[in-house]
């Protein structure tokens, strides 16, 4: 064999030996680069697979469910804690009727009532607070009436002739807003004086001789409203009769009838609970008495005229024999403070809360 065969043929297996090198090079390289492979697990059994998907997956957005009272009622920081009461457990229906001032705090109480657990049935009916005495004390149809005024004497004489002593409790504090249209350029704060003319005169003028020489336009509570009632005692030396004789005034128990009405007559003017005012303030303007507005800091001081307490009435008959009602008022008093400034009220002070809640107690323990 020639030499130069030899060395072709050495040469040819080195490069041979170096492509299987490179080729094993390139596969290890490959290999270590791979993910490496889970271990096998033992099998997940079916019931541990579906507890794990319902708490993996995402909650329905749904009504609130009703959770027990022991986690999630809040508590007052300050004053007499109830007993805690549980919604979930709360059986039995009950009526509730009365001032339309305090029926938008009691809804609201209702509500969270329900979205803590409650699933029997309250009638709640916004009827002015004599009508609420009337079904109350009269004709013994409701559990609690809601009243935007103290009870009248005769009131309770028809409460006792039908064997029901009202207990009252307070639970909170209203200021009633005297409104005008926005349009209204010259009023932005009256006298009292001014303000108990504005509801007697036949024109603005008559009230203020710098005031327009048009016709005022009055929409304001009917006679079975508190609100009513409470207007005339403070504003109009307790004679209903001049509100009810003025001219150009229409009475009505809806509220939201009232706002509409003003918010659509530049001449309007009218009162309701502060709560009616707050809602729709962007349609209304509210006057200043004495140049003061209502506010928690006038309302706390006494500043403020037109402040009055919004309260509910029940009777010890009525809580012992129907538990839930008592149960009821537990939550309403332990949880007012928690909503009625979101409600558009002013909270009742610790004390004035204490009050109530002591009523309670002396009557459930």
């Amino acid at each position: 064999m020639k030499a130069k065969d030899v060395e072709g043929q050495v040469f040819e297996r080195k490069m041979r030996w170096r492509a299987i090198a490179l080729i094993f090079v390139i596969l290890f390289l490959c290999a270590c680069d791979r993910p490496s492979q889970p271990e096998p697990k033992e099998p997940v059994p079916k019931e541990a697979q579906e507890e794990a998907e319902a708490q993996n997956s995402p909650t329905p957005q749904t009504a609130p469910t009703a959770q027990p009272v022991a986690v999630s009622q809040e508590a007052p920081e300050e004053g007499i804690r109830l007993p805690r009461v549980d919604p979930l457990e709360v059986e039995g229906d009950m009526t509730i009727a009365g001032s339309s001032t305090v029926f938008p705090l009691s809804q609201a109480i209702y509500e969270r009532f329900i979205e803590y657990g409650y699933a029997d049935r309250i009638k709640l009916d916004s009827i002015g607070s004599g009508a609420g005495f009337r079904l109350f004390c009269q004709d013994g149809q409701s559990d609690i009436a809601n009243a935007s005024r103290p009870i009248k004497e005769e009131e309770v004489q028809a409460c006792a002739s039908i064997d029901r002593q009202p207990i009252e409790f307070r639970v909170g504090t209203d200021a009633l807003a005297v409104v005008v249209n926005p349009d209204n350029q010259f009023l932005t704060n009256v006298t009292q004086d001014e303000l108990a003319a504005l509801f007697s005169a036949a024109k603005w003028s008559d009230a203020n001789p710098d005031w327009p020489d048009e016709e005022i336009e009055r929409f304001v509570p009917g006679e079975d409203s508190g609100t009513f009632d409470f207007f005339v005692e403070e504003v109009l030396d307790q004679n209903p009769r001049t509100l009810l004789d003025a001219p150009n005034t229409e009475f009505s128990e809806d509220d939201g009838y009232i706002e509409q009405q003003i918010a659509g007559n530049a001449n309007g003017i009218g009162f309701f609970g502060y709560a009616y005012y707050k809602e729709n303030a962007d349609e209304l303007k509210i006057l200043s008495i004495e140049n003061i507005q209502p506010s928690a800091e006038a309302v706390e001081r006494g500043d403020y005229i037109l402040a009055r307490p919004l309260l509910i009435y029940s009777d010890a008959n009525i809580i012992r024999n129907k538990p839930q009602v008592g149960e009821f008022i537990n939550f309403y008093l332990s949880h007012v403070n928690h909503v009625i400034e979101e409600v558009g009220y002013f909270p009742s002070s610790v004390q004035g809360l204490d009050e109530s809640k002591n009523k309670l107690l002396e009557v459930t323990q």
